[in-house]
């Protein structure tokens, strides 16, 4: 299987007054046409790693890589324009709460046109057309009214909805979900990612779903990367899960709740300091 994206010992620091801080420490991963999952707490560098390969970093950002490629495209060599052309056309990032990600002063159906036009040249009327097409592609039942919608008269699950088709309206070859599901009730999380598995499968992109919830990630991703504190501690396949050697990996797996089973006190996930060195 050929890799879509190469990553190899990916990092990216800040500076501040007190120091740099080491968001991303040597992270190195491939990823094919395959649900990649990458798991970890707060902090440990999910998002970065995934706005890195995006270009959407703070400008303060120090990104270094020995390799960070898109099928043979180095990202860290492109110009911003290059970068823009490639972001939302071939390359798309789902952001975790519609309510952040989308433009409160337009309508939905407006800031899907925008994206398609800014990448293809269409008309509005064919714009439109694949737009609506693409809401009714993600499960929403009445389109033609979705569309003319601002994101604070829908809800969470049909505004993020929105956003899958703002994403995948340019037919992307890789997709980044950022935690897509975590503002989401269950009901509405598993028709979500029902979408996605459904449009992974049916276009061949690659999919690298970023969650802190590891039980959902097991269930739905090909392999998954663990991170803890900027750095990735264990790589597996995720049928292979309660197999994990890593004792942060058995932490995390400990702490999921078991039904039918006494769990307390609850089990406390007892860092060491060896794990981020």
């Amino acid at each position: 299987m050929s890799a879509l994206l190469t990553v190899e010992n990916l990092k990216v620091h800040y500076p501040t007054r007190s120091g740099l801080i080491q968001a991303v420490r040597g992270v190195s991963f491939t990823l094919g046409r395959e649900r990649l999952g990458i798991v970890g707490e707060s902090g440990s560098g999910k998002s970065q790693t995934g706005r890195a390969i995006m270009g959407l970093t703070a400008p303060q950002a120090l990104i270094s890589a020995d390799r960070l490629e898109f099928q043979g495209q180095d990202l860290l060599t492109l110009s911003p324009r290059d970068r823009r052309a490639l972001r939302g056309r071939r390359i798309a990032m789902i952001l975790q709460d519609p309510k952040y990600s989308l433009n409160p002063v337009m309508t939905i159906g407006r800031q899907i046109v925008e994206t398609l036009r800014t990448h293809e040249s269409v008309t509005k009327a064919e714009a439109k057309r694949r737009a609506l097409e693409m809401l009714e592609a993600v499960q929403i039942r009445d389109p033609e009214r979705v569309f003319g919608l601002y994101p604070h008269e829908v809800s969470g699950g049909m505004g993020q909805r929105a956003m899958i088709a703002m994403m995948l309206i340019c037919g992307p070859e890789l997709m980044i979900a950022d935690e897509p599901t975590s503002a989401l009730d269950v009901t509405v999380q598993l028709e979500v990612l029902n979408i996605l598995d459904g449009l992974v499968a049916k276009r061949g992109m690659g999919l690298i779903f970023v969650s802190h919830d590891l039980r959902l990630v097991s269930s739905f991703c090909d392999r998954v990367l663990v991170m803890y504190a900027g750095r990735v501690v264990e790589e597996l396949s995720s049928g292979a899960l309660s197999e994990a050697k890593h004792p942060y990996t058995r932490g995390l797996l400990d702490c999921v709740p078991k039904v039918g089973e006494s769990r307390h006190p609850l089990p406390v996930l007892d860092r060491k300091p060896e794990w981020a060195a």
